[in-house]
């Protein structure tokens, strides 16, 4: 039988898991951890030692990537306790792992010289995206303790936008000259003995610092040694402009199967490069981002916050949501002498009004989905409205055909009214410079249960009685 790797990920998965169960199965551990050992929980000590020991050494053998996966998945007291055994040389990697949320809760009991002491170990590019995304202003203290080098690097990172290139960006790159020869750039690099990560290319720059072609590792491998530089570059790379926009970056990087890109000024001076773990990063927090609000929740939401933060973070959306439901109310109090002379309508309403929430929902969806891949332009507005149409149009003669008569033709007409406001809406959004994704969700369902009930009542009014 062969032995499991030890840094295999099925391995890490366990251990992981284990550590998790620990935490959340034996409060004991937690509490002596905390110094908040009870009497009771004092019982079984010796069971209760080997417990922790597991857990250190579950601690030190995870890496801080699952260590940060793990922390988010524990509540508040455990995740603080956990907090206490990660060693301060893997503590900077962890909160740099952690969603803002986690982060959050993890400095809370940290002084500020123990946060800069944990930041320390980081490369400088990711002790600057750490320090603005931090809850506490930590910008001149860090700025202290570097040379005057990296100070220059620390104002120029924090004068741009949070979802912009230019506070993704790396200021490790390797550069060399165009006239040199490839067997010269092999005995540079062997002279640096390592290469930042992500390096899958080698920027081409004149002596004033301009970006003049890059040179792929797999080029200054496969090419004669005497070649020189300037013969086997390529001469037209795709490059970035700090102010540009994190997620179409992504897209770029996506379409192009980009590694890393240069990031230039508008004089074509090499500033830094942008690689793709930035990308990944952008592109998971960006799809998790909308997924929440979607459903009316904060970006910052955590699944093991206080309940009083939790309610902090939904009250406005679910506030928003009681009104629409008093108009969608109003509207049923307007026809009640038709529900009292035809009480089944009772019972038959909530159809029409579900299935044309559930119509909306998946269009807002798809157009949020488009919107954020810029598949949608001006041109084919008219086309993606009238398209929704159709589909809402048969949809609604087949199901609303089932049960016949006035729930047919209520359903056609819910279900157009969610087509055409799941297009609108998002896109009205956009228009407005707000996020398409924001609340969309809450929207939709609120306008096609006050929409659908006026509808099936008015029409049950006109044709039924």
């Amino acid at each position: 039988m062969s032995a499991t790797p030890k840094n295999s990920a099925r391995l890490r998965d366990e251990e992981r898991a284990r550590l998790i169960w620990l935490l959340n199965t034996n409060s004991a551990i937690t509490s002596q951890i905390l110094g908040k050992l009870t009497l009771v929980e004092q019982f079984d000590g010796s069971a209760l030692n080997d417990d922790i020991a597991e857990v250190g050494v579950l601690v030190s053998h995870l890496p801080a990537p699952d260590l940060a996966d793990t922390l988010e998945a524990l509540p508040t007291e455990e995740r603080r306790a956990l907090w206490r055994l990660v060693d301060d040389l893997k503590r900077g990697d962890i909160l740099l792992e952690a969603t803002d949320s986690v982060r959050e809760d993890l400095i809370e009991e940290m002084s500020d010289q123990a946060l800069l002491e944990a930041l320390r170990g980081l490369d400088i590019d990711e002790q600057i995206y750490l320090v603005k995304r931090l809850p506490r202003n930590l910008t001149g203290r860090l700025e202290a303790s570097l040379p005057p080098d990296d100070r220059a690097r620390v104002h120029q990172v924090m004068s741009y936008e949070q979802n912009s290139v230019g506070a993704l960006m790396e200021f490790e790159v390797i550069t060399v000259r165009p006239e040199v020869t490839l067997e010269t750039v092999q005995r540079y690099l062997h002279r640096l003995g390592s290469m930042p990560q992500n390096t899958d290319k080698l920027f081409v720059t004149d002596r004033e610092g301009l970006l003049l072609g890059e040179l792929p590792l797999q080029t200054i491998l496969l090419n004669d040694t005497q070649t020189r530089v300037s013969e086997v570059m390529q001469d037209d790379p795709v490059t970035f402009s700090p102010h540009d926009d994190a997620e179409k970056t992504a897209r770029t990087f996506e379409r192009d199967n980009l590694v890393s890109a240069p990031v230039v000024n508008p004089d074509g001076k090499l500033l830094g490069r942008v690689t793709i773990d930035e990308i990944v990063n952008v592109v998971y927090e960006e799809s998790d981002n909308d997924m929440r609000l979607m459903g009316g929740l904060s970006p910052e939401e955590d699944v093991f916050a206080p309940v009083g933060k939790a309610v902090k973070n939904r009250w406005a959306w679910l506030a928003i949501n009681l009104c629409t439901a008093f108009i969608a109310s109003r509207v049923i109090d307007g026809f009640e002498h038709t529900i009292s002379q035809l009480v089944a309508l009772a019972s038959l309403m909530p159809i029409v009004a579900g299935i044309g929430g559930n119509t909306g929902n998946q269009t807002i969806t798809m157009i949020v989905r488009a919107l954020a891949l810029q598949n949608i332009q001006p041109g084919n507005y008219r086309f993606l409205i009238f398209r929704e149409l159709g589909v809402a149009l048969i949809n609604g003669l087949v199901w609303g055909g089932i049960m016949g008569g006035v729930m047919t033709l209520a359903m056609v007409l819910n279900l157009l009214l969610a087509a055409t406001m799941g297009v609108l809406i998002p896109m009205i959004m956009v228009r407005l410079g707000r996020d398409p994704a924001v609340g969309s969700s809450v929207m939709i369902t609120a306008l096609t249960d006050t929409g659908g009930f006026f509808i099936f009542l008015g029409l049950a009014t006109i044709f039924l009685l």
